[in-house]
């Protein structure tokens, strides 16, 4: 789908579907008309899946953006833990970090995007970590 790339990392013993587009800062998630010369990454809501930001992803890196959308654990291609105590905020905001830290280690801070229930998640991963996030819209 028009350059946008899919693989899987391994972070905090699962392994996590992206999907990714552009070079520059990154962008996570899902409000197109905020934009920041970071990166951005896109947290989707219930049920959905990166598939969500296919749009947004496409345009946002041909402005220059490295645009990132996850999905999260229990959700589409990534891994599915078994246990229900797996699936905390404190789990999947982990997750977060642990991607940021392996995609965008270069960058300090994200301008991070929610949509539905990622919007709860995002909030969470500010007040768990606002030091790894620049700017928050949902």
């Amino acid at each position: 789908m028009e350059g946008i790339e899919r693989r899987t990392v391994n972070v905090n013993g699962i392994n996590i579907h992206i999907a990714e587009k552009g070079e520059g800062p990154l962008i996570r998630s899902d409000f197109f008309m905020y934009i920041l010369r970071e990166s951005h990454s896109f947290i989707h809501g219930f049920p959905n899946l990166w598939y969500s930001w296919r749009n947004q992803i496409i345009a946002l890196a041909s402005l220059g953006y490295h645009c990132v959308a996850p999905d999260l654990r229990g959700f589409g291609d990534t891994d599915v833990p078994t246990t229900a105590t797996s699936y905390t905020t404190l789990h999947i905001v982990g997750d977060l970090i642990g991607l940021l830290d392996t995609i965008a280690a270069d960058q300090e801070k994200v301008l991070v995007v929610g949509h539905d229930w990622g919007a709860m998640i995002a909030w969470s991963l500010c007040l768990y970590r606002p030091n790894r996030v620049k700017a928050l819209v949902n």
